[in-house]
Order: structure tokens, then C-alpha cells, then sequence
């Protein structure tokens, strides 16, 4: 069976070296973006996993060190807690210097937002390669585009005629660039927008972990308008004598 004179092969054969560099340029792109969406879906996916761990098993347990234990590690939740443990320490241990500049609770405030826009930088990390594939891929399609039709009217000029067979293999690549680009573009697009608002979940819960953690290391209760998690933050609270004392 003869093979196609305009499609995929067509064009990778008889293109010259602009088109077979914006079809590996796509190829790359396309590659990129899949990997991006891929890993972080999963990221999104395990975090999510430590949001139901932070809201449930932490707040069950009856100490500090215990509740972080449960959330193991390699856990963003975990991160957050004892960077807040880490700030009463040191709050403790140096409040002959802090303590007249700053209070207890906006130490831990500013610990406890470090550790959460570390977690949101991780979140971020690679949404710029989704942002630059779904803004450029279509350019980089249309720049195909215009050379093929370039192609086809050098074609035209050299021949002197406008048959079919002269233009209809410019032309064909000149619409495989179009579609390729589209086929990059639209994933890059939906995964980042996706992933956008998974993002912002995750970043949601863990400025409601943030809060709970704060007002049980400030006033030893958890903030919850559920009586079982405020004992359960009192709790905790009665641990934390240790905590500040170290």
C-alpha cells in the first residue's frame, strides 16, 4: 500500500529544517507539559491525603510530637506543625531578646507563614512551563503555518502553475503545524487551570491548619466551633507546657 504523500511521514521526509524543528519543539513542549500535569496531579493527589491526615488523625492525638508522627513524613501538614513548634522553642529560648520586640504570637504568625509559602512555592514550581506551553504553542503552530504557505506560493513561482501536486504538500504541513500546535496548546491549558485550583485547595487547608496550629500554641485551644476538636485541642494545649518551657 503506498504510503500518504501528506501526512506525518510526508511531512517529516519532505520538510526542510524550519518545519522539523517546530514539530520537535512541539514534540518537546508537548512532552513538558504532560510531565508537569502528570507529577503534579500527583502531588495535588498525596497532599490532599495529608489534608484529611492533618484534619483528623493529628487533631486525635493527645500530644504534639505524636500528632506530627501521624502525619509522617515528606508531609506538608508536618512541615507547617513543626516549624511552629520549632518558633515556641525558640521564642523561649531567646525571649530575653525577642519578647520585647516581638510577641509570642506574632513569632509563631511569621514562622508558621514561612513554612506555608515554602509548601505554596512547592505547589508552584513548574506552572510557569504549563503558563509558557498553553500561551506560545499556538505561535509556535502558526509559525509553521506561515512558512508551509511559503512553501506553497515558492512552489507556485517556480512552476509557474498552481497545480494540485505543487501546493497540496506545502499547504498539508502548513495544517499539520496548525492542528499540532492546537494539540499542545488545549492540554497545557484545562492541566494548568486544573491544577490552578488544586493549588488553591490545598493552599485553603493549610492556612485553616495554620490557624488551628496558631490558636492552640497561643491560647493552648484549638479554633473550631466543634466541641470534640476543641477538646481535643485542649488537649494538646496542656502538652504544649513542655513545648514553651524548652
Amino acid at each position: 500500500m503506498e504510503a500518504s504523500p501528506y501526512g506525518l511521514e510526508a511531512l517529516w521526509s519532505q520538510g526542510d529544517f524550519v518545519i522539523k524543528s517546530v514539530a520537535v519543539l512541539l514534540v518537546a513542549m508537548s512532552i513538558a507539559s504532560w510531565y508537569v500535569i502528570l507529577t503534579k496531579a500527583l502531588q495535588i493527589l498525596r497532599f490532599q491525603r495529608a489534608a484529611h491526615a492533618a484534619g483528623h488523625q493529628f487533631w486525635d492525638t493527645t500530644s504534639l510530637p505524636e500528632g506530627i508522627a501521624t502525619l509522617g513524613t515528606e508531609n506538608p501538614f508536618a512541615e507547617v506543625a513543626q516549624a511552629g513548634v520549632s518558633s515556641m522553642r525558640h521564642h523561649a529560648a531567646h525571649k530575653g531578646h525577642l519578647h520585647d520586640q516581638l510577641s509570642v504570637s506574632d513569632w509563631v504568625t511569621l514562622s508558621l507563614r514561612q513554612a506555608i509559602d515554602e509548601v505554596s512555592g512547592k505547589l508552584q514550581a513548574g506552572m510557569a512551563v504549563l503558563a509558557s506551553v498553553g500561551s506560545t504553542a499556538p505561535f509556535v503552530g502558526l509559525f509553521g503555518t506561515v512558512w508551509g504557505i511559503y512553501h506553497a506560493l515558492v512552489s507556485i513561482g517556480t512552476s509557474g502553475q498552481a497545480s494540485i501536486d505543487k501546493v497540496a504538500g506545502p499547504v498539508g504541513e502548513a495544517l499539520i503545524m496548525t492542528a499540532l500546535g492546537l494539540a499542545v496548546a488545549i492540554p497545557a491549558t484545562f492541566g494548568y487551570n486544573a491544577l490552578v485550583r488544586g493549588n488553591k485547595t490545598i493552599i485553603a487547608k493549610l492556612n485553616k491548619f495554620g490557624f488551628d496550629l496558631h490558636a492552640l500554641f497561643v491560647t493552648g485551644s484549638r479554633s473550631s466551633n466543634n466541641e470534640a476538636d476543641n477538646h481535643s485541642g485542649a488537649a494538646n494545649g496542656a502538652k504544649l507546657v513542655a513545648v514553651k518551657g524548652a
